[in-house]
């Protein structure tokens, strides 16, 4: 009888997710409905799946079409193809852009149910009118022999009782951006849209059993004829026959094998032969082989890429160069990317430039087929201080009063205020619901049928089509996704070899790795945290980490990636292993269990795997629980009920084997204060492989490395700071001239002209020009030629004065801005060929002006966002650099001291009392990082005021020996007035 039924997939409208429709459903006696969420299907295999779970249910699956405000039309489908006319139907219109029309096409196996007000609408076979039980009096007295049979019982369904109303219009508002009570009826549902109890709908239709006979009619014809139990629905082969998908693989791997390692390792041989055959038989040739031609078209176009995730663990994927990582020399167990007991999807991820990826995207989207193809979608939800922001909006509240609702450290003053209860209220029973449809980071799907059979497809800006699910829900239906993902740090690296080659005709062949982590420089380097502008390892968190363990190698590398994770220092591990990792003397493992299994981490579970150690051997899990238990801390497990059984099997296990209660809470302490913040271990691997050629082109090729990373929006800090490690490099860094900058930085030998790309103001189409017309007609010869070939603007012009991009004309800034004036008076128009005759300009006498360097400091720190002629401490109006430099810090533990530092970075955390604190970052005037930490008690409620230098009194203090300086009191130091506004 429920035709129309609407979960919170139905996004800012439906209030009920589906295990709750369900329940309703179920405790009314229902046995039939139809899920039909507004313009999407997202939630219909979910339904299907979690009906058939429940055995009294029958699920039905459909959609409502609406535009703008107005429902059009209900599709119902009868079966899977009926899901896919629905899907397609919506699909294309999504896809091409196109206002769903008043009416849908023919649909052979899928109904259409019309609202009641469409009853002048000539109706085909499959088409029917839904009538609400309000709507019976216009059937009084009426010959309605012609609709009789078209009638159908309406019973729209969107909320569950009088708070979940209240709720749905709180998302109307959020949805139209609006108040509460400018929420037309229109806008939203009726408070009667609910499951009604048991019988009443029959009753309200008593008098008209006929309609009730048509629409059980209509249910009666339904049938979604899915397969039940978790089908595999990716492309099953590559070449179009397994057993030809199994010798092409093995063919691959045999030749990787021989790339890899030479001839005759009996050791790689044996586990290649195991991992092909577990391959095989869980029908997973084709996965690797997709991969593999991902790969094989990516090199072919010269792009770079880096494999990771729980890949990296596969020996088949080292030897088909989907990874550099070597997973025999790190003893990473292949199980744990796939085996036998896993039910849980795996994948590869693969990295590529920023500026690539779109490339690899288009050639699968291609090679695989638009129908067979889409991108991973994801679904954000409402949750942390952004909802109080919509509620309070919706509310009417002002401004303030809603800054100080989201504000953590009034939280306490809040408790008492009664508007404040009221959004906390609403936010706990909003929290989590779905709030939009979006793309997955680097998520595609590649099917054997067409991928309308399970979902309709959206269009975002991007340009692909996108499922409407997530990928939780895409590995439930039974696809594995493959992650192509982009990289900043792939991009530095690729450039940069580029650049080698062009400025140093030197040829760099940067996937030999491994000489890489023997070469003492590095790991010097390494050891230091001189890794500014190195993927992954440049943050403070990271450079302090590896100045800490003294890293100088690849092993300590690959475990610094993991435990530098968030979380992890608030659990105390990464304390413990830093502290174990120069003492390993003092371990004292909790179990012998613990001693066999992590040892080489110090008893610490350093990485996934050693969560899944733990759990299979000093719980006895088998492996798939043990693996789903990590997942589930890592909150990519959905079943809260599954995790919790997982859980008591733990403890069960444990003490079944004998392990002591008290060793056995304290292992599960570790195990689930660290699993949801770590890598595993081939991830981590994977980042230090890049890591590893950053540092070497950071190290042998500093100057082409670093235009590397401008070039590519630089990385973990903002762009002056590369700009300041160029310098450092030995580079001759020049401010952008007409006359020899492109539009990003260019390097010809040690000198390094900035691009225009990054001048604030200037318009991009002059970014493009300027270097074409320099390359296709000469470099500029004066002023003049400069804006007749250009036809610049007057305001654009004074912009590249300003900044000394002119001064090749030999004049200064001064001069040259009276003479733009001149000659822009009057519009110019470019010329685009060689003047016949070039005319000198009458030549006027200037009284002398000059420019001080402070007065090119200021234009630059206004145009580019830092200066370049003179250094930020040289435009201080102090002459005080404290009286201890960075390098100096180790000497002076414990004293109290003055230091000036010009500002790089901060980062905001709370602590347990929900009290701000900060850490600092910054650079001595000798370009030396030192860091510090503001606690609250004895920092200003916000200490930090922005870019500039600042004088920070405090105590030096240690950690493993790495300095570091606890603040007392910190202020901003002023600089020089601008000569030009004395």
């Amino acid at each position: 009888m429920y035709l129309n039924v609407h979960s919170w997939y139905s996004l800012r409208y439906g209030t009920m997710p589906v295990d709750k429709l369900i329940e309703e459903a179920c405790a009314r006696g229902i046995t039939r409905m139809v899920l039909t969420d507004i313009n999407n299907s997202t939630g219909v295999m979910e339904f299907i799946r979690k009906c058939r779970k429940t055995g009294a249910l029958s699920p039905i699956g459909g959609m409502e079409f609406r535009h703008d405000k107005k429902l059009l039309y209900i599709g119902i489908a009868q079966n899977k193809e009926g899901m896919k006319e629905l899907n397609e139907f919506l699909t294309e219109h999504n896809l091409q852009k196109k206002d769903l029309p008043a009416r849908p096409p023919q649909f052979n196996h899928a109904f259409v149910v019309y609202p009641f007000s469409q009853v002048n609408t000539e109706l085909r076979q499959n088409e029917f009118l839904g009538i609400r039980s309000t709507q019976l009096h216009h059937l009084y007295k009426k010959d309605i022999s012609l609709i009789k049979d078209k009638l159908v019982v309406l019973q729209p369904v969107f909320i569950s009782g009088r708070i979940e109303y209240r709720l749905h219009e709180y998302l109307r508002g959020i949805d139209l951006n609006t108040v509460l009570t400018k929420v037309d009826d229109d806008d939203k549902c009726l408070e009667t849209d609910q499951f009604l109890a048991p019988g009443e709908l029959e009753a309200k239709f008593s008098e008209y059993p006929f309609i009730i006979g048509n629409t059980h009619k209509l249910l009666d014809q339904c049938h979604m004829d899915y397969p039940e139990g978790r089908v595999r629905l990716n492309r099953k082969t590559f070449t179009g026959n397994r057993e030809t998908d199994r010798i092409q693989l093995e063919k691959l791997a045999q030749e990787g094998l021989l790339y890899r390692y030479g001839p005759d390792n009996k050791e790689a041989q044996k586990r290649l032969e195991h991992e092909l055959q577990v391959i095989n038989d869980l029908s997973f040739c084709s996965y690797f082989l997709i991969t593999h031609d991902i790969i094989r078209y990516s090199m072919s176009k010269g792009y770079y890429h880096v494999g990771r995730g729980s890949g990296a663990n596969s020996l088949v994927a080292y030897c088909l160069r989907i990874t550099d990582v070597d997973p025999i020399s790190l003893d990473l167990y292949f199980e744990r990317f796939l085996n036998e007991q896993r039910t849980s999807a795996p994948d590869f991820d693969l990295d590529f430039s920023w500026d690539e990826r779109d490339d690899i995207q288009e050639y699968i989207f291609k090679k695989y087929g638009s129908t067979h193809t889409a991108l991973l979608g994801t679904i954000t939800t409402f949750r942390d201080r952004s909802v109080i922001r919509e509620i309070g909006k919706v509310m009417g509240l002002p401004k303030a009063e809603i800054d100080s609702f989201t504000d953590r450290t009034k939280e306490l003053e809040n408790r008492d205020n009664a508007t404040y209860k009221k959004i906390m209220t609403i936010h706990g029973i909003m929290s989590d619901m779905p709030n939009q449809r979006s793309i997955h980071a680097g998520g595609i799907l590649i099917s054997e049928e067409p991928i309308t059979y399970y979902t309709a497809l959206d269009l975002p800006p991007k340009g692909l089509p996108v499922v409407q699910w997530d990928m939780y829900e895409a590995e439930e239906v039974g696809y594995d996704k493959y992650d192509i993902l982009s990289q900043r740090g792939i991009g530095h690296i690729k450039q940069a070899v580029r650049l080698i080659e062009e400025n140093q005709q030197q040829k760099i062949d940067i996937h030999q790795v491994r000489g890489f982590m023997n070469d003492r420089r590095l790991n010097e380097r390494l050891k230091t945290g001189d890794t500014t502008g190195c993927f992954y390892i440049e943050s403070p968190a990271m450079r302090q980490l590896l100045s800490k363990l003294r890293c100088d190698n690849y092993p300590v590398l690959v475990a610094a990636s993991s435990i530098v994770r968030p979380g992890v220092a608030s659990s105390g591990m990464m304390t413990t292993y830093i502290r174990f990792h120069h003492h390993p003397e003092e371990v004292r493992y909790l179990h012998p269990v613990m001693e066999e299994q992590l040892k080489e981490t110090y008893g610490v579970m350093v990485y996934q795997e050693d969560v899944m150690k733990v759990c299979i051997h000093f719980a006895g899990m088998d492996g798939s629980d043990a693996d789903t238990l990590r997942r589930g801390m890592s909150g990519k497990y959905r079943s809260r009920l599954e995790f919790d059984r997982l859980t008591d099997r733990f403890f069960e296990g444990a003490r079944r084997l004998g392990r002591p209660e008290e060793t056995i809470r304290e292992v599960w302490r570790q195990v689930s204060s660290f699993a949801g913040y770590s890598f595993n271990k081939a991830h981590s691997a994977s980042f230090a492989v890049e890591s590893y050629q950053s540092l070497y082109l950071k190290t042998y090729y500093p100057i082409e490395f670093m235009v590397a990373v401008l070039n590519n929006y630089g990385g973990f800090y903002t762009r002056w700071l590369y700009v300041h490690e160029l310098h450092n490099a030995g580079a001759k860094v020049h401010l952008p001239c007409v006359n020899h900058s492109d539009s990003a930085v260019n390097v010809k030998g040690t000198d390094c002209w900035l691009g225009f790309i990054g001048i604030q103001g200037l318009e991009n189409k002059l970014i493009q020009l300027i270097p074409k017309e320099r390359d296709q007609h000469g470099t500029y010869l004066s002023l003049e030629n400069f804006v007749k070939r250009t036809a610049i603007s007057l305001e654009q012009a004074i912009i590249l004065i300003r900044l000394g991009a002119l001064r090749f004309t030999g004049k200064n800034k001064k001069q040259l801005l009276w003479e733009v004036h001149t000659l822009l008076g009057n519009k110019v128009k470019p010329v685009n060929a060689a003047e016949l005759f070039q005319i000198d300009k009458k030549q006027y006498q200037l009284p002398e002006l000059t420019v001080s360097p402070l007065e090119d400091a200021y234009h630059e720190l206004e145009l580019l966002g830092y200066p370049l002629s003179l250094s930020m401490f040289g435009m201080l109006k102090t002459s005080f650099r404290g009286n201890v430099m960075a390098r100096q810090m180790n000497k002076h533990v414990g004293a109290i001291v003055r230091m000036v530092g010009l500002y790089v970075c901060e980062k905001t955390v709370y602590t347990k009392n929900n009290k701000k604190m900060w850490f600092g970052t910054f650079l001595d005037a000798r370009g030396d990082f030192f860091d510090t930490v503001h606690f609250p008690d004895s920092t200003p409620s916000y200490p930090f005021r922005g870019a500039g230098c600042y004088l920070v009194e405090g105590k030096i203090v240690e950690d493993f020996g790495y300095p570091g300086l606890e603040v007392r009191r910190f202020a901003k130091l002023e600089i020089k007035s601008n000569p030009v506004m004395d």
